[in-house]
């Protein structure tokens, strides 16, 4: 599973963060995504709850 991000649709409201925050963190300053921190099904979850969609999904 690799989860992508778009920076310009993001609006920052931390959901993933703050849901999952072994697989959504800042280190260095750069947004971070390691989905093998969790299971498929809590990543999928959150990334189904991102207000603004700048989460998603893409099956490898």
């Amino acid at each position: 599973m690799q989860v992508t991000w778009n920076p310009n649709t993001c609006c920052h409201a931390g959901v993933c963060v703050k849901s999952l925050p072994e697989v959504f963190k800042v280190e260095d300053g750069e947004f971070v995504i390691d989905p093998s921190k969790a299971s498929e099904k809590e990543v999928e979850n959150v990334v189904s709850q991102c207000p603004s969609g700048a989460l998603k999904i893409e099956e490898q």
